[in-house]
Protein backbone atom coordinates (compact mmCIF):
# COMPACT_ATOMS: atom_id res chain seq x y z
CA UNK A 1 0.00 0.00 0.00
CA UNK A 2 1.62 3.63 -1.13
CA UNK A 3 1.91 6.15 2.09
CA UNK A 4 1.17 9.53 1.29
CA UNK A 5 2.26 11.30 4.57
CA UNK A 6 6.13 12.31 4.71
CA UNK A 7 8.90 9.73 6.15
CA UNK A 8 12.53 9.59 7.64
CA UNK A 9 15.04 8.71 5.00
CA UNK A 10 17.87 7.83 7.92
CA UNK A 11 21.24 7.45 7.28
CA UNK A 12 20.77 3.20 7.22
CA UNK A 13 18.54 3.58 4.01
CA UNK A 14 20.49 6.01 2.46
CA UNK A 15 23.20 3.65 2.99
CA UNK A 16 20.85 0.92 1.67
CA UNK A 17 20.60 2.89 -1.50
CA UNK A 18 24.11 3.27 -2.34
CA UNK A 19 24.30 -0.57 -1.97
CA UNK A 20 21.72 -0.88 -4.81
CA UNK A 21 23.21 1.30 -6.89
CA UNK A 22 26.53 -0.64 -6.81
CA UNK A 23 24.19 -4.32 -7.24
CA UNK A 24 22.92 -2.43 -10.32
CA UNK A 25 26.35 -1.58 -11.84
CA UNK A 26 27.78 -4.84 -11.14
CA UNK A 27 24.91 -6.54 -13.00
CA UNK A 28 26.10 -7.73 -16.42
CA UNK A 29 24.09 -8.71 -19.23
CA UNK A 30 26.71 -11.75 -22.13
CA UNK A 31 29.55 -10.63 -19.58
CA UNK A 32 29.33 -6.47 -19.96
CA UNK A 33 27.90 -4.32 -18.05
CA UNK A 34 23.98 -4.12 -18.22
CA UNK A 35 23.97 0.04 -16.62
CA UNK A 36 26.45 2.28 -17.52
CA UNK A 37 24.44 5.56 -17.93
CA UNK A 38 25.68 6.92 -14.09
CA UNK A 39 22.96 9.54 -14.60
CA UNK A 40 20.40 6.97 -14.67
CA UNK A 41 22.34 5.80 -10.99
CA UNK A 42 23.20 8.82 -9.69
CA UNK A 43 19.07 9.26 -9.82
CA UNK A 44 18.18 6.05 -8.25
CA UNK A 45 20.19 7.00 -5.47
CA UNK A 46 19.22 10.34 -5.12
CA UNK A 47 15.47 8.50 -4.64
CA UNK A 48 14.24 7.18 -1.06
CA UNK A 49 12.56 4.01 -2.95
CA UNK A 50 11.02 3.43 0.82
CA UNK A 51 8.87 5.88 0.79
CA UNK A 52 6.97 4.15 -2.55
CA UNK A 53 6.49 1.27 0.00
CA UNK A 54 4.17 -0.37 2.98
CA UNK A 55 7.10 1.20 6.12
CA UNK A 56 6.79 -2.94 6.93
CA UNK A 57 9.33 -3.36 4.10
CA UNK A 58 11.61 -0.49 4.37
CA UNK A 59 14.90 -2.39 4.42
CA UNK A 60 13.24 -4.56 1.44
CA UNK A 61 12.87 -1.71 -0.65
CA UNK A 62 16.50 -1.91 -1.34
CA UNK A 63 16.18 -5.31 -2.76
CA UNK A 64 16.34 -5.78 -6.55
CA UNK A 65 12.93 -7.61 -6.37
CA UNK A 66 9.66 -5.51 -7.04
CA UNK A 67 6.58 -5.21 -4.95
CA UNK A 68 2.82 -5.64 -5.07
CA UNK A 69 1.04 -1.70 -3.98
CA UNK A 70 -2.26 -1.23 -4.57
CA UNK A 71 -4.76 -1.97 -6.96
CA UNK A 72 -2.98 -5.18 -8.19
CA UNK A 73 -0.07 -3.04 -9.86
CA UNK A 74 3.58 -3.77 -8.79
CA UNK A 75 6.31 -1.28 -8.57
CA UNK A 76 8.90 -2.85 -10.93
CA UNK A 77 12.84 -3.82 -10.28
CA UNK A 78 14.88 -1.28 -9.77
CA UNK A 79 17.22 -3.04 -12.20
CA UNK A 80 14.03 -2.83 -14.93
CA UNK A 81 13.69 0.71 -13.58
CA UNK A 82 16.90 1.63 -14.57
CA UNK A 83 17.35 -0.37 -17.79
CA UNK A 84 14.49 0.97 -19.11
CA UNK A 85 15.58 4.20 -18.14
CA UNK A 86 19.13 4.16 -19.76
CA UNK A 87 17.18 2.95 -22.94
CA UNK A 88 15.54 5.91 -23.46
CA UNK A 89 18.88 8.07 -23.46
CA UNK A 90 17.50 10.60 -21.28
CA UNK A 91 18.44 14.15 -22.10
CA UNK A 92 17.78 17.34 -19.55
CA UNK A 93 14.53 18.80 -20.96
CA UNK A 94 13.33 15.83 -22.77
CA UNK A 95 9.77 15.74 -23.30
CA UNK A 96 8.31 12.55 -21.71
CA UNK A 97 5.46 10.56 -21.96
CA UNK A 98 4.96 7.66 -19.42
CA UNK A 99 2.17 5.29 -19.90
CA UNK A 100 1.41 3.66 -16.09
CA UNK A 101 2.32 5.67 -13.35
CA UNK A 102 2.33 3.03 -10.80
CA UNK A 103 3.50 4.54 -7.74
CA UNK A 104 5.37 7.22 -9.17
CA UNK A 105 8.61 5.72 -8.71
CA UNK A 106 10.18 5.46 -12.19
CA UNK A 107 8.79 9.32 -12.80
CA UNK A 108 10.51 10.61 -9.93
CA UNK A 109 13.71 8.54 -11.43
CA UNK A 110 12.96 10.62 -14.97
CA UNK A 111 12.04 13.72 -13.03
CA UNK A 112 15.23 13.56 -11.02
CA UNK A 113 17.08 14.04 -14.64
CA UNK A 114 15.81 16.89 -15.71
CA UNK A 115 12.66 16.52 -18.06
CA UNK A 116 9.27 17.41 -18.54
CA UNK A 117 7.40 14.40 -17.42
CA UNK A 118 3.50 14.05 -18.72
CA UNK A 119 2.56 10.28 -16.88
CA UNK A 120 -0.99 8.50 -17.19
CA UNK A 121 -2.64 6.25 -14.95
CA UNK A 122 -5.37 4.17 -15.66
CA UNK A 123 -6.20 3.10 -12.07
CA UNK A 124 -8.27 6.09 -10.13
CA UNK A 125 -7.50 4.26 -7.06
CA UNK A 126 -3.70 4.69 -7.60
CA UNK A 127 -4.11 7.62 -9.41
CA UNK A 128 -5.69 9.41 -6.46
CA UNK A 129 -2.77 8.04 -4.12
CA UNK A 130 0.01 9.45 -6.17
CA UNK A 131 -1.78 13.07 -6.21
CA UNK A 132 -1.43 12.88 -2.26
CA UNK A 133 1.62 11.53 -2.01
CA UNK A 134 4.21 13.96 -0.47
CA UNK A 135 7.49 13.10 -2.06
CA UNK A 136 5.87 13.36 -5.98
CA UNK A 137 4.88 16.71 -5.09
CA UNK A 138 8.25 17.95 -5.36
CA UNK A 139 8.43 17.52 -8.73
CA UNK A 140 7.12 20.17 -10.15
CA UNK A 141 8.15 18.74 -13.78
CA UNK A 142 5.93 15.86 -13.31
CA UNK A 143 2.19 16.38 -14.86
CA UNK A 144 -0.39 13.61 -14.18
CA UNK A 145 -3.24 12.11 -15.70
CA UNK A 146 -6.03 9.66 -15.50
CA UNK A 147 -6.60 8.24 -18.64
CA UNK A 148 -6.35 5.23 -20.96
CA UNK A 149 -2.59 4.87 -21.78
CA UNK A 150 -3.27 3.46 -25.31
CA UNK A 151 -4.73 7.13 -26.16
CA UNK A 152 -1.80 8.78 -24.80
CA UNK A 153 -1.53 12.74 -24.82
CA UNK A 154 -2.27 14.20 -28.73
CA UNK A 155 -2.86 17.49 -27.33
CA UNK A 156 0.39 17.74 -25.31
CA UNK A 157 2.47 15.71 -27.71
CA UNK A 158 4.94 15.37 -29.89
CA UNK A 159 7.34 13.62 -27.08
CA UNK A 160 10.92 13.38 -27.38
CA UNK A 161 10.72 10.27 -25.28
CA UNK A 162 8.14 7.54 -24.23
CA UNK A 163 8.06 4.75 -21.88
CA UNK A 164 5.81 2.46 -21.33
CA UNK A 165 5.67 0.46 -17.87
CA UNK A 166 3.44 -2.32 -18.50
CA UNK A 167 3.45 -5.45 -20.67
CA UNK A 168 1.56 -3.98 -23.82
CA UNK A 169 -0.08 -7.09 -26.42
CA UNK A 170 0.94 -4.77 -28.97
CA UNK A 171 2.78 -1.37 -29.83
CA UNK A 172 0.09 1.29 -29.54
CA UNK A 173 0.05 3.27 -33.29
CA UNK A 174 -1.67 6.42 -31.09
CA UNK A 175 1.78 6.37 -29.41
CA UNK A 176 3.61 5.95 -32.21
CA UNK A 177 1.90 8.55 -33.89
CA UNK A 178 2.82 11.11 -30.65
CA UNK A 179 6.35 10.34 -30.87
CA UNK A 180 8.76 13.02 -32.74
CA UNK A 181 11.21 12.15 -35.25
CA UNK A 182 14.14 11.22 -34.05
CA UNK A 183 12.64 10.12 -30.89
CA UNK A 184 12.73 6.78 -28.44
CA UNK A 185 10.11 4.71 -27.07
CA UNK A 186 11.08 1.59 -24.68
CA UNK A 187 8.09 -0.55 -24.47
CA UNK A 188 7.77 -4.43 -23.40
CA UNK A 189 5.54 -6.00 -26.00
CA UNK A 190 3.78 -9.65 -24.85
CA UNK A 191 1.18 -10.76 -23.06
CA UNK A 192 1.10 -13.57 -20.20
CA UNK A 193 3.66 -11.95 -18.01
CA UNK A 194 6.63 -12.38 -20.88
CA UNK A 195 7.45 -9.42 -22.54
CA UNK A 196 10.00 -8.59 -24.51
CA UNK A 197 11.71 -4.89 -24.23
CA UNK A 198 11.96 -2.88 -27.60
CA UNK A 199 13.20 0.19 -28.24
CA UNK A 200 11.50 1.53 -30.91
CA UNK A 201 13.63 4.44 -33.10
CA UNK A 202 11.52 7.20 -35.62
CA UNK A 203 14.34 8.59 -37.67
CA UNK A 204 14.31 12.03 -39.09
CA UNK A 205 11.68 10.43 -41.89
CA UNK A 206 8.92 9.22 -39.65
CA UNK A 207 10.41 5.69 -40.26
CA UNK A 208 10.16 3.20 -37.40
CA UNK A 209 13.00 0.31 -36.30
CA UNK A 210 12.74 -1.75 -33.99
CA UNK A 211 15.40 -3.22 -31.46
CA UNK A 212 14.72 -6.12 -29.13
CA UNK A 213 16.73 -5.93 -25.48
CA UNK A 214 15.78 -8.71 -23.89
CA UNK A 215 12.91 -10.66 -21.72
CA UNK A 216 11.12 -9.27 -19.03
CA UNK A 217 7.91 -9.48 -17.17
CA UNK A 218 5.38 -6.94 -16.55
CA UNK A 219 1.86 -6.30 -15.68
CA UNK A 220 -0.60 -6.18 -18.37
CA UNK A 221 -1.06 -2.82 -20.53
CA UNK A 222 -4.90 -2.28 -20.49
CA UNK A 223 -7.29 -0.15 -22.01
CA UNK A 224 -9.94 2.31 -21.22
CA UNK A 225 -9.91 3.68 -17.28
CA UNK A 226 -10.42 1.57 -14.41
CA UNK A 227 -13.01 3.65 -11.85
Amino acid sequence: MLHTKPREDSYLQKGLRKQLVQILRDKTIDGKPAITDERVLTAIEAIPRHFFLDPAFERQAYENRAFPITAGQTISHPFTVAFQTQLLEIKKFDKVLEIGTGSGYQACVLAEMGVTLFTIERQKELYDFVNEFFFIKKYFNIKRFYGDGFQGLPSFGPFDKIIITCGAPFIPPKLVEQLKPGGIMVIPVGEDGKQKMLRILKDKDGNIHQEETGDFSFVPMLEGKNK
